[in-house]
């Protein structure tokens, strides 16, 4: 007869990659519950010095972690950010949860679960919005946290102060290998872009670093929505909402007004693209953008349609690689190519699409 106190045990994380921290903690899950779910969060995201790894290498990962006798204990899924809405991620992750509770025949509302994890710091403050679950403390682990880990492993100079026994055997394999891919030199070349776009753009002498403003244009016409590829460096290759950064002397809607032109050249007069805005909202993650702290001022712009001259003409600036209208129903599949958090803020205003 088992001894463990609990039916089913949840870990989460970003696992970018796993450390012994994590791995630690689905041992301790492993010990306090017959079963054990973790929950890979940033799922369906773009590669990104802060993101490197898809859900599948992360999977990897974590069951590499793992004796073969414990295996068949242990599931992984996969939940995506939601960086604008505590409510919905935590209904995400409580319904990933819910699903293989039920698979296993069991109702999710009489089963008594554990919530594993270690109250480090502020980022920790996911762990509290869980009260259904019986949250049980681990210990901190003394290792390379990720953050550390991803510094050193995508600097080339440094690499080799990343040791094998820095890792779990398996993740210390699996970036050995991952280091001769065309992925691993995409990010090294986006983290050296970053590291000097923050020294060049820090400010001289002072301890604080600057606060950026944006604005991004959602434009909507005849259910499109009108989206650039990025051609350069951060998010290479990533399908990005038209914008940019506010000039000095510019009001905000101005400038999206002004970036969405220059970007797109979107043959809409001014006075049209003015009239056209419908609503308008800030987005500020503190960690939106891997530039440094940035916040953005989002427009909302619904388009009047000729259906005899078809969706309005755009041709893509020297910034963009590409530029194209793209059906809403496409693109609500596009999230692991979108840029950054752009899928969440043009999702923000589809919501309210055709409200006045």
């Amino acid at each position: 007869m088992s001894t463990r106190k609990y039916p089913y045990a949840i870990v989460i994380g970003r696992f970018q990659p796993v450390h012994f921290g994590h791995q630690r903690l689905i041992e301790e899950g492993l010990r306090a519950a017959e079963r054990v779910i973790v929950v890979v969060g940033s799922d369906r995201k773009p590669r990104s010095v802060k993101d490197p790894f898809t859900f599948d290498e992360r999977e990897r990962m974590v069951r590499a972690c793992l004796r073969g006798t414990e295996q068949m204990r242990v599931s992984v899924v996969g939940v995506s950010d939601s960086p604008y809405n505590d409510q919905l991620w935590i209904a995400s992750i409580q319904s990933a949860v819910d699903r293989l509770i039920q698979q296993d025949g069991h109702a999710p509302g009489k089963a008594r679960v554990a919530l594993v994890g270690h109250l480090k710091d502020a980022s920790s403050y996911y762990l509290k919005l869980f009260p259904h679950w019986e949250f049980v403390g681990h210990h901190n682990v003394e290792s390379l946290n990720a953050t550390d880990v991803r510094s050193l492993y995508f600097d080339p100079e440094h690499r080799g102060q990343l040791a094998r026994a820095d890792l779990p055997d398996g993740t210390a394999a699996f970036l050995e290998q991952f280091t001769h891919t065309a992925d691993y030199a995409a990010l090294c070349e986006e983290r050296a872009f970053l590291v000097d776009y923050r020294d060049k753009y820090r400010y001289a002498g002072s301890e604080f670093p600057p606060i950026y403003t944006t604005v991004d244009a959602v434009v909507v016409e005849a259910g499109h929505i009108l989206l650039v590829q990025r051609k350069f460096h951060p998010g290479k290759g990533t399908w990005a909402l038209p914008g940019g950064f506010v000039g000095q002397h510019e009001r905000l809607q101005d400038a999206a007004v002004r970036e969405l032109r220059e970007e797109t050249r979107l043959k809409v007069p001014v006075p049209v693209l003015h009239g056209s805005m419908k609503a308008s909202h800030v987005f500020d993650a503190p960690d939106r953008s891997q530039r440094g702290r940035t916040i953005t001022h989002g427009f909302f712009f619904e388009l009047a349609h000729n259906q005899w001259t078809g969706l309005s003409d755009v041709r893509a600036d020297d910034d963009a690689a590409e530029v194209r209208w793209v059906p809403i129903a496409e693109f609500l599949g596009m999230q692991e190519h979108v840029y950054e958090d752009h899928y969440f803020i043009a999702n923000h205003f589809l919501g309210g699409l055709g409200k006045n």
